[in-house]
């Protein structure tokens, strides 16, 4: 048993009228499944179900979606329990038929917030045609760099890091390289032209037509130009960011390998490479003003030229560091 209180409230003659304008609608959704129902019977002969019938109300009416859910849902057990009353022998009992002027419109838990001051807002998430993210608690900043070898390296203000290293993608790229170098070996060993040599220039071909070169450059640098996939790595952030309600600033990369990340002078980077270090290089820059010395990544992923955007945050810079060293050593 559900045991319930009606409590009395007040409320103005405006609230009133559009409170009732609801029951209005609730009635007018009524009847609209009692017209479709009726419809689908005579299309199909068969009753129509709930994921139907809420399909042909969707967006129909100017209220909440939940209420107009309601009111299917209440059709729906109206017509369920009469055919259970027909079946036991009470065959007085009539299917849903009658068309009303109102209805009463049930509002679901989730479908408004009671506020502390007692006022009471409806929960739609739309404004202006656009649903709406919720704004995320906070106001702290993160800096994001794509690139080839690292597909994704984070810092954030609060001290967080994260380094996506995409190893998953690189070794389908490898394994890529590695077949399409097969398929060449086979072809040298036969005779140009003939049936087996075009089987796989076929294939060959195939598989470069979905990495076409850009621009002429040597052979390993246009390989992994056309295999980093940046247009999606940068479609990632972006509508995640998008659905927790953060909002994602693109910025340019001219002069951020240039640049220090401390004191914002400007030196041209002609550094040679530290010796390999597990699978991967190391390219070291080393500033002449400040004495600063670090890697590549860590001077790209600064919040870019301080004299456009602004200087970086200290405990930005710091954290960078530490994501990247402690990354590489």
């Amino acid at each position: 048993m559900i045991r319930t209180v009606k409590v009395a409230f007040t409320a103005s003659r405006f609230t009133i009228d559009a409170l009732f304008a609801l029951h209005r609608f609730s009635a007018e959704v009524w009847n609209t499944c009692l017209t479709e129902a009726k419809v689908y019977y005579q299309q199909t002969g068969q009753w129509i179900g709930k994921t139907e019938l809420q399909k042909r109300l969707k967006r129909r009416f100017l209220m909440h979606s939940q209420s107009i859910q309601a009111v299917c849902h209440k059709y729906l057990w109206a017509r369920d329990s009469a055919h259970q009353a027909r079946k036991e022998g009470h065959t007085n009992v009539r299917y849903p038929y009658k068309q009303n002027k109102y209805f009463n419109t049930k509002w679901a838990a989730d479908g408004f917030t009671i506020h502390p001051n007692g006022r009471i807002s409806l929960r739609r998430g739309i404004w202006e045609g656009k649903r709406q993210a919720p704004n995320p608690p906070g106001s702290h900043t993160c800096a994001i760099d794509p690139g080839e070898i690292h597909t994704l390296a984070a810092v954030a203000t609060t001290g967080d890091s994260l380094i996506v290293t995409g190893r998953k993608i690189r070794s389908i790229h490898r394994l890529r390289n590695k077949k399409l170098a097969e398929l060449q070996r086979k072809m040298s060993k036969c005779q140009k032209y003939s049936h087996q040599w075009k089987r796989y220039n076929r294939a060959k071909q195939y598989l470069l037509s979905k990495s076409k070169r850009k621009k002429q450059r040597s052979r390993c640098h246009n390989q992994r130009m056309s295999q980093w996939q940046f247009g999606k790595v940068k479609k990632y952030p972006t509508y995640k960011l998008k659905a927790e309600g953060i909002m994602l600033h693109k910025r340019e990369e001219r002069y951020t390998s240039q640049t220090c990340p401390v004191c914002g002078a400007k030196k041209n980077v002609r550094g040679a490479a530290i010796p390999n270090i597990g699978t991967f290089t190391v390219r070291r820059i080393y500033c002449p003003k400040c004495c600063m010395k670090t890697g590549f990544s860590p001077c790209r992923l600064k919040f870019r030229n301080p004299r456009i955007y602004g200087s970086p945050k200290r405990e930005v810079v710091d954290g960078l560091f530490r994501l990247f060293w402690d990354n590489i050593f």
